[in-house]
């Protein structure tokens, strides 16, 4: 008699087993003739211009996470929202708490400047206006 990990365990190598088998016969049934259009690179239907290389700005990874973050948890608001009523008093202060932190967090990424796409460049300080912080170029730039 199996325990349930064991019938866990058994599906988990059928499903290997099956993945493993249905690859290797489609690469033998597959024809295998690549040309120069098929290696390459498809950008909805325009010819590629430059390197497929190219560097992204970090802001987007930034405010894709920000965003993923902020969305997961506005989507717990939805369970609350119907149940709120069950719990009574306690559970809608429980839900206030949860907003004010959420209403927190995005104050604080707003204030922080990560919502911005565009952030401020800083100007490197340089060894001059460090050791002359009284220089004729600082008194004629002000």
């Amino acid at each position: 008699m199996l325990t349930e990990f064991g019938k866990i365990l058994i599906f988990i190598i059928l499903a290997i087993v099956f993945i493993v088998v249905t690859l290797f016969i489609s690469k033998l049934i597959r024809p295998n003739r690549p040309t120069y259009e098929k290696k390459k690179v498809y950008e909805c239907g325009e010819n590629p211009e430059g390197s497929p290389w190219v560097k992204f700005n970090i802001r987007f990874y930034v405010v894709a996470l920000i965003f993923l973050i902020f969305d997961v948890e506005v989507v717990l608001l939805f369970p609350w929202a119907l149940a709120y009523k069950d719990f009574g008093f306690y559970g809608f202060i429980v839900g206030l708490i949860f907003l004010l932190i959420l209403g927190l967090g995005m104050a604080y990424e707003w204030r922080k400047g990560d919502l911005e796409w565009a952030r401020p460049q800083i100007k490197p300080l340089k060894l001059d206006d460090i050791l002359n912080p009284k220089s004729e170029k600082h008194i004629n730039s002000n």
